[in-house]
């Protein structure tokens, strides 16, 4: 079989979690013998060479919806149902505050999508969007594909509890790399002091409220990534609002962040909203106590092994970052990790899912 992955413009420029996902996916299906290419929503596609198309990111249908017509080809889709409006709403100011405040989250989407084209020059790859809207596309996707493959059962409820149109499902784990991200054999010394937030640096993943947490406290807070496209000003802030204990460190590979891994005590992860948070899984797997939010679909990975925090109070995430310093690792949650949400078995749930499909749907062998 071939499949060509199919994900947004921004895909290497502007790295997230989904990037990750995207090419650690792809590595271990062709481990499985399945042929994958990967390709960028804006880019030219021979579409007869596939078999199945695989797309990434549901909330992003205008980068979806071309390719499904003008291929003709079986599809799912990766869905990474992802939900900004809380985080819109609370912390946007000005008029933009008051619009989102006002709008669904369909049509704030829609927005950002037209914002981005007008700013950033990103493509609208899928024109028919612009009158299906955000909602209504969404809406046609799912029923087209001929699976979603969701992070969690979480995540596809909160999908169709917003669009209430039913697909098939299966539900495709997201994962760390094993090999790399695990302890070795030699005790680490942890420093009890240091406290790291690794992702991209952008509202929704609510660096600065981290900052007002731990600024002036006896904690050391590295915040490690790079700000995303559009955050330059959210990331002024975050500097402005840093004290002496809070460094940067701009976005680093895999292979680096094992030693800030293995040292810190706590990761924390404050966020408006996460369907899993790969930082958290891989910090975990290599033994940092977690602060996570519970806004999204964190529990269904984490359940009772992290202290959750409220990310509008800095006061919440600060308890929560105490109780972290003074845990000890949760081996349950390493022994969880490494049995069930390796790379691994995302591919070969990945494939299972293909082959599931090709008993629904003319899929050449």
């Amino acid at each position: 079989m071939r499949v060509l992955f199919v994900a947004r413009s921004t895909l290497y420029k502007d790295r997230g979690g989904d990037t990750v996902q995207v090419l650690q996916t792809a590595a271990h299906l062709r481990k499985l013998q399945i042929e994958v290419d990967i390709q960028l929503t804006h880019e030219v596609t021979e579409y007869e060479q596939y078999d199945l198309l695989h797309f990434f990111n549901i909330i992003r249908p205008a980068d979806i919806l071309h390719h499904i017509r003008a291929s003709g080809k079986p599809y799912v889709v990766s869905t990474i149902f992802v939900d900004y409006s809380d985080y819109e709403k609370r912390s946007r100011k000005g008029l933009a505050g008051l619009l989102f405040r006002i709008l669904s989250p369909d049509q704030i989407e829609y927005i950002k999508v037209v914002a981005r084209r007008m700013v950033n020059g990103e493509k609208i790859v899928s024109p028919a969007y612009l009158w299906y809207g955000q909602g209504g596309a969404i809406r046609r996707i799912i029923r087209g594909a001929g699976m979603l493959l969701p992070n969690s059962a979480s995540e596809y409820r909160r999908l169709y509890a917003h669009y209430k149109t039913e697909a098939r499902y299966e539900v495709i784990p997201n994962a760390i790399d094993p090999l790399l991200f695990r302890q070795s054999g030699i005790p680490q010394v942890r420093q009890n002091d240091l406290v790291i937030c690794v992702g991209r640096i952008e509202g929704r993943k609510n660096q600065l409220n981290l900052i007002r947490a731990l600024s002036g406290t006896a904690y050391r807070l590295l915040i490690i990534g790079s700000p995303s496209a559009n955050q330059a000003t959210y990331y002024r802030a975050c500097r402005e609002e840093a004290g002496p204990n809070v460094s940067f460190i701009a976005a680093t590979s895999q292979e680096e962040l094992t030693g800030y891994y293995s040292t810190a005590r706590v990761h924390v992860l404050p966020s408006w909203f996460e369907t899993t948070g790969l930082s958290s899984l891989e910090a975990a797997a290599m033994g940092c106590t977690l602060v996570i939010t519970d806004k999204g679909d964190t529990r269904e990975y984490f359940g009772d092994h992290a202290f959750y925090c409220e990310p509008a109070s800095p006061t919440s995430i600060f308890v929560a970052v105490e109780k972290a310093a003074t845990a000890e690792p949760d081996g349950a949650l390493q022994r969880k990790i490494f049995s069930k949400y390796t790379w691994e078995q995302t591919a070969i749930r990945t494939a299972d899912a293909y082959r599931k499909l090709s008993a629904f749907t003319v899929i050449k062998k």
